[in-house]
């Protein structure tokens, strides 16, 4: 395990950045289950990493409302508020738009090969929700990145995390559906063509579509236990 003696800041900041990633990965796809406590120590072992990265990474997770801490009592994986899908989605649906319009416009040619690489591996290969949801997830992440703009790239990572946590807790025991890995192929291939407008439309068609599955999901599973999703907002 690696100790948090003799590391320069350089290598501590990537420590720290691998930590965070694990972590924030198993939040998101439910392996550390919201309410779960996030000890430092026992972390730290399993991620064979020392404590100070893997305290920075909580910090940076609790600051993105993945994570909560209470003083006195300890650091705990947040609750999952249903209610937050909604209020979600309409910022995303703004922002993915944008996002995809902008990568049209400034992806460079291998980002364009590269999208249209992850969507077909996202069709070859996303035959569960979870490897789907991760896969459209780099596929998402991709057209941030392509987007070119900093600031709008980390908003978005932020808010699709905690959109992804909730679809998926809310379709669990749902499986993969082709419609969606056709709709991010209509976003991928505007951008491959240089189409703003055709991307905008894509992501926001391609986002609506996951979020009323989500919905749709939840709806049902409240009619049969209404106290099990109950949402705060």
């Amino acid at each position: 395990m690696s100790t948090d003696r003799d590391v320069s800041s350089g290598d501590r900041e990537g420590l720290a950045e691998q930590a965070y990633v694990r972590l924030r990965d198993d939040i998101v796809s439910l392996v550390l289950a919201p309410g779960a406590p996030l000890s430092e120590r026992t972390l730290s072992a399993s991620l064979g990493l020392g404590l100070t990265p893997v305290r920075e990474a909580i910090r940076r997770l609790a600051l993105e409302k993945l994570a909560v801490i209470y003083p006195r009592r300890g650091t705990f994986v947040s609750a999952i508020d249903i209610g937050d899908e909604g209020r979600l989605t309409e910022i995303r649906l703004e922002l993915e738009g944008f996002a995809a319009a902008l990568a049209a416009e400034r992806a460079t040619d291998d980002e364009r090969t590269h999208l249209l690489a992850l969507v077909a591996d996202l069709e070859a290969h996303g035959d569960s929700l979870a490897l789907q949801n991760e896969l459209d997830g780099r596929v998402h992440r991709a057209i941030y990145a392509a987007a070119h703009n900093d600031f709008l790239e980390s908003t978005l990572t932020h808010y699709s995390n905690l959109a992804l946590r909730i679809w998926n807790s809310g379709l669990q025991g749902q499986g993969a559906s082709s419609v969606h890995h056709a709709s991010q192929r209509l976003v991928v291939e505007a951008i491959a063509r240089c189409d703003p407008a055709g991307a905008r439309a894509g992501a926001e068609q391609h986002l609506r579509g996951f979020s009323e599955q989500v919905r749709s999901a939840l709806h049902a599973r409240t009619a049969r236990t209404p106290s099990a999703f109950a949402a705060r907002g």
